[in-house]
């Protein structure tokens, strides 16, 4: 089974965002655990440890890939419950990213997420790829089924790459 690509692509000021959303059937309380709380972090991407205030680093071992590489994050913000940024370092390069829950309804929580891309940025790549964790995140707020990595990616790819202008 594939999976239809849900990201869009946004024009900023600063250039060109890529922005997916999901809705997590939890309180807005429950769901910043799961973005900010290392064993819950453990669940859908990677366990961390550092220092997660703003300002703060931390080291994220990213769970779900081949040989679970270690990221670098420098926390830019956090604001409980709504918004969590961060500035990743890795082999590939850097990214900055943006995290915002707000309620919907009582028992709900709308996550919006935010990469926000450099212009040699590879979106046909990068998109599959956070459909996929975004999926491991509401499999793991529900207690369903994990995806596998292989229902996102190539098979998404095109439609991401469609995205962009020429």
């Amino acid at each position: 089974m594939t999976m239809e690509a849900s990201g869009r692509l946004v024009k900023t000021n600063r250039g060109v965002d890529l922005v997916l959303a999901r809705s997590l059937a939890l309180p807005i309380a429950e769901a910043w655990g799961f973005l900010t709380a290392p064993e819950l972090t453990e669940q859908w991407f990677g366990p961390w440890e550092g220092d997660g205030r703003a300002g703060g680093s931390v080291r994220i071992r990213m769970r779900f890939e081949e040989s679970m590489p270690a990221i670098r994050a420098r926390v830019l913000a956090c604001e409980a419950p709504n918004r969590l940024a961060l500035h990743t370092v890795d082999e590939y390069g850097s990214w900055e990213l943006d995290l915002f829950l707000e309620e919907d309804g009582d028992e709900d929580t709308l996550l919006r997420f935010v990469h926000h891309l450099d212009a040699d940025s590879e979106v046909g790549d990068i998109g599959p790829g956070w459909e996929f964790y975004l999926d491991l995140l509401v499999a793991a707020t529900e207690g369903t089924e994990r995806p596998g990595f292989d229902q996102y990616y190539p098979s998404m790819r095109e439609a991401y790459v469609a995205l962009r202008p020429q």
